[in-house]
């Protein structure tokens, strides 16, 4: 009886010590708002050329003229073959990976959205805006804002260099907090997603700025120690990058 009061206690001790609030310098509040995922693409470029990789292994380079979407997450792919010319329409079930560039239209639109934002200046990187780099697609079965039938889509990967564990995906639809402009001038503050694709072990979900922290037992929990350095109650949405970027580094030691 004795042994079953001491195991609660240090569980009841734990949990609390894990609800306790943190206070974080100012120095390490701007380490957390840095956001450290890619910029989200929707359209392809049509005049470079895209790579698709068949769930057989078949591999297949062309110029991607079209992809149809629902919901903004690609199922369909037209790919004009860079030899032969001919066009060829691949289905997201048939798909296991592709790497497509964004247009250049795209990414002019996106610099001014960047240069439109103050806050923007000092959390994000203006070079991932305008990259070079070719865009990482992975097959995913996935229900649409958690509310649709499961279906396979082409979803663009923006923590590609740290989501062995968990990854998160472009949401095409994502809307943006709001901030404050004065006579047409940049904004102050707002620019912050509101919501990814997140995948952990075998569940895939929309996760949303209002379900966070509803959710953030499920995506970090499992690190005692992640938990007690960044319990729930003492993080923003705003710092969600970093936060995944920091749990992979501290759970794979």
């Amino acid at each position: 009886m004795k042994l079953k009061t001491l195991v609660l206690a240090l569980v009841l001790a734990s949990t609390a010590s894990f609800a306790q609030k943190v206070k974080y310098s100012k120095e390490e509040i701007k380490k957390m708002e840095q956001y450290l995922f890619n910029e989200g693409f929707n359209t392809p470029s049509p005049k470079k050329t895209s790579t698709v990789i068949l769930k057989d292994g078949s591999v297949h380079k062309g110029f991607c003229s079209k992809t149809d979407t629902k919901k903004g997450q690609i199922f369909e792919v037209s790919l004009k073959d860079s030899i032969t010319k001919k066009s060829q329409i691949f289905e997201a079930d048939q798909i296991a990976e592709m790497y497509i560039y964004p247009s250049n239209a795209e990414k002019i639109a996106k610099v001014t959205k960047y240069m439109g934002n103050i806050r923007n200046y000092s959390t994000k990187k203006l070079t991932k805006t305008t990259s070079n780099d070719r865009i990482y697609f992975v097959n995913q079965t996935v229900s649409l804002k958690n509310k649709k039938d499961d279906k396979e889509f082409l979803m663009q990967v923006i923590n590609p260099g740290f989501d062995d564990i968990i990854s998160v995906y472009h949401d095409p639809r994502a809307k943006e907090t709001t901030g404050f402009s004065v006579m047409g001038s940049p904004s102050l503050g707002g620019g912050v997603i509101k919501s990814y694709y997140v995948k952990k072990g075998d569940k895939v979900l929309w996760l949303h700025k209002d379900d966070f922290e509803d959710n953030y037992d499920f995506l970090f929990g499992d690190n005692a120690e992640f938990m007690k350095k960044y319990p729930k109650k003492s993080v923003e949405w705003d710092y969600f990058s970093f936060l995944v970027n920091e749990y992979t580094e501290m759970s794979n030691g």
